[in-house]
């Protein structure tokens, strides 16, 4: 536990981007990505290297993220579940500790609870409003959303998606320059829709990498072919990525690497207004994201899966004077440790998160710290959303995945991210690594029943389905009761 008096309790600035997966950032080992801001991290906190969410798309992960619950223990399977209002948070829990914790951006929660604990919100969050209608698995694979539409606009320019990160900054560093801030703990979440599609940015940040600074996806000839059946479905979802014009690729890639250059000079201006406001030194910095972005890596775009790409975030911690800086920290860890880790830091200890409020997080403070001795060292991650027609679940523990997809036969994958990190090769049907899946099939957590979930799960759709066929999903006109243009 972090040993601190409750009177010296730090605040704390929590950003989270969305869809970017570290490797896509020069702070990762990309030779191309400029990330000034995420390097000054790297030199002065803590860089996790092993960060993975716990479901790879927005709503179920940050649900997780906001109670350190997996998603499963809270029915959150897509974009459409909302989290209970009553639901214990992250931000509720601060707030009865005396924080004050606003969120300024996205956090992607649903109404009729747009705040699930926070105090304010400062700013736009424009993927709260929106409302995906197929809510059964049979109804997406009835209507595709191919990610062509999406790259073939990538390039330079501005967008609503532009303007609302605008926003998000404008109003972090207005609260940040509050006078009230050097007198009461508090704690902002910045939430970038950042490098998230559309792969529009402004200049100069487009021309940066396209045409001249832009690498190709690495995809071995037939790799695609090889694909796990869940890869291969979401293919059909959202479209052949592998098979795309080089040059529409390129394009993508280049828009996306400048939104990453773009956000993280967002980032640097929140730690240089900490510098000027005399806040640094008292301030938790913590940067990550909700899942990540394939980019065209194994023929695929966007998420939903559990290659690297996807299930992978990036994770960084600061705190002057209390975590040394320039520590790499290679244990696996998730974001619902992140949640433990910010409650601990606050003065809630494990006993009042695992017992009262019932949170499955780890405290990543002796990790901060250079003490690996007893980390639990694996992480959960699960899928059950749209592109997929089966749960779905993933376990990390050393340099060992186990995907598992539930059904009749059962679909698996096994890869050893040491000698493969670019997991071109399965090896979960070879007999001498039999053993092996055994025992991580025996770290699944505690109540994760894929046979119950699926049940679960389907009746959840159909209940929606129902619900929606007589009562049409919220429009915006409901939501700007609650938002204001950014």
């Amino acid at each position: 536990m972090a040993n601190h008096t409750r009177e010296e309790r730090p605040n704390l600035l929590i950003v989270m981007s969305d869809q970017h997966g570290p490797m896509f950032s020069g702070t990762y080992g990309h030779r191309l990505i400029q990330t000034p801001a995420m390097v000054r991290l790297s030199e002065e906190g803590v860089t996790f290297e092993n960060a993975y969410c716990n479901a790879p798309i927005c709503v179920p992960s940050r649900a997780s993220f906001m109670t350190g619950k997996y998603p499963f223990q809270i029915r959150s399977w897509d974009n459409n579940c909302a989290l209970p209002s009553d639901t214990p948070t992250w931000p509720y829990l601060l707030r009865s500790l005396g924080y004050d914790a606003v969120l300024s951006g996205k956090m992607h929660l649903k109404p009729p609870d747009e705040l699930n604990g926070f105090r304010a919100q400062l700013a736009v969050d424009l993927h709260a409003r929106q409302v995906d209608a197929r809510v059964r698995w049979k109804d997406v694979f009835d209507k595709p959303a191919p990610m062509e539409d999406f790259l073939e606009s990538a390039g330079a320019g501005t967008t609503e998606e532009i303007r609302a990160d605008e926003s998000a900054e404008a109003a972090a560093l207005s609260y940040l320059r509050d006078e009230d801030r050097k007198r009461n703990p508090w704690a902002i979440c910045v939430g970038f829709l950042a490098p998230h599609s559309p792969l529009v940015v402004p200049e100069p940040y487009f021309s940066m990498y396209y045409p001249d600074n832009v690498d190709l996806p690495v995809i071995p000839p037939g790799h695609v072919d090889e694909i796990s059946p869940q890869a291969k479905r979401l293919r059909d979802f959202l479209g052949r990525g592998g098979d795309l014009p080089e040059d529409m690729v390129r394009r993508a890639r280049g828009g996306y690497y400048g939104l990453v250059t773009w956000m993280d000079a967002k980032i640097g201006r929140l730690l240089d207004t900490l510098d000027e406001e005399g806040l640094a030194d008292s301030t938790v910095v913590i940067y990550t994201a909700d899942h990540g972005e394939m980019l065209g890596e194994h023929g695929m775009w966007a998420k939903l899966n559990f290659y690297e790409q996807s299930s992978r975030v990036p994770l960084q911690v600061r705190w002057p004077g209390r975590i040394r800086g320039g520590q790499r920290v290679p244990n696996p860890v998730s974001l619902i440790d992140v949640t433990a880790t910010i409650l601990d830091i606050a003065g809630l200890d494990e006993e009042q998160r695992r017992g009262f409020w019932d949170m499955e997080g780890d405290s990543l403070w002796h990790l901060l710290n250079g003490r690996t001795s007893g980390w639990k060292d694996e992480v959960f991650s699960e899928y059950e959303g749209p592109g997929t027609d089966r749960v779905l679940g993933m376990i990390r523990s050393g340099k060992w995945k186990l995907c598992y997809g539930h059904g009749d036969p059962p679909e698996l994958e096994l890869y050893d991210l040491e000698k493969d990190p670019g997991e071109f090769e399965n090896l979960a049907d070879r007999p001498e690594y039999q053993e092996i899946r055994s025992s991580l099939f025996k770290r699944l957590p505690r109540g994760w029943d894929p046979k119950a979930v699926t049940a679960q799960v389907l009746r959840d759709q159909e209940i929606k389905a129902v619900l929606r066929s007589v009562s049409p999903p919220a429009t915006d006109e409901i939501f700007n009761k609650f938002y204001s243009a950014p």
